[in-house]
């Protein structure tokens, strides 16, 4: 931001930022502009245009210009505030997770569905593998307050931002984090009981076009929980195996449930 006469008020500051993400090629440049600002004030999005011309005190200009400089850089902005919506809830976030996608919430809304309109689903216990941030068992467990979620990753990182985000929506009761790779964090798991219902989204992109992804995912979203190895893109049938066949069938009910991600790319969004 250049140093000029008079205050930089929200909305100048506001017109300056939108102007220069614009010339740098920053994904939706108003909205990251809002985001930014919104943060660095510690106000929402509307109270911004309610405090219009209020002007930033040096301390905010100073953080304000720190995070445009990076976000110029085409650094995520959910990671420059460490905080991103899904499935209307507000989760946190960091580079040791994928930021959650409007994509994955048609994920959530199958699962919804199966839990309420499957007799036998009035209280059921889930298993969300590979949940990074937790925003999928958060969401689905916000939304069937009589469901019991069991939620892996391999990345202990993730889990702390995954138990971050259980705290903040008040769901320790119900959603229990293991730490290891798909079904191999059940293993020393002692609760046995069957899962009605699998969830997950996995790593889908294969190795040879994680080059090709755009530089705000590729440069700074977390590389293993994107490459899912030298294959095609989107699952393939054996990357979960059916519910009942496999070395941890003792977990599942039979007939049981799989619901994954349908593996579009994250530059689609």
């Amino acid at each position: 931001m250049p140093q000029s006469e008079g205050p930089w008020t929200v909305e100048r500051v506001l017109h300056w930022t939108r102007g220069y993400f614009e010339r740098k090629q920053v994904d939706s440049p108003r909205l990251s502009a809002e985001l930014i600002l919104a943060h660095v004030m510690g106000l929402s999005r509307i109270k911004l245009y309610t405090n219009y011309l209020q002007p930033l005190s040096e301390s905010q200009l100073s953080e304000l210009r720190d995070l445009v400089k990076r976000a110029a850089e085409h650094e995520p902005i959910a990671y420059l505030t460490g905080r991103a919506w899904f499935f209307n809830l507000e989760f946190e976030v960091g580079p040791a997770v994928l930021i959650p996608r409007p994509d994955t919430e048609t994920l959530v809304e199958q699962v919804l569905s199966i839990i309420r309109h499957t007799p036998g689903f009035e209280s059921p216990r889930i298993l969300d593998l590979c949940t990074g941030s937790g925003a999928i068992a958060v969401a689905v467990a916000h939304h069937a307050p009589t469901s019991q979620i069991v939620a892996t990753d391999i990345s202990p990182e993730a889990l702390l931002i995954a138990n971050q985000n259980i705290r903040r929506h008040h769901l320790q009761d119900r959603i229990t984090l293991l730490q290891g790779d798909l079904l191999g964090a059940l293993e020393p798991y002692i609760d046995k009981t069957p899962f009605d219902l699998v969830v997950s989204n996995p790593p889908y992109i294969p190795t040879g076009k994680i080059s090709q992804l755009p530089r705000n995912v590729r440069d700074y979203e977390p590389r293993q929980a994107l490459d899912g190895g030298r294959r095609r893109a989107g699952p393939s049938s054996s990357d979960l195996a059916p519910v009942g066949q496999s070395s941890s069938s003792g977990w599942k009910n039979s007939p049981g449930n799989r619901v994954r991600s349908t593996g579009s790319s994250p530059d689609d969004d």
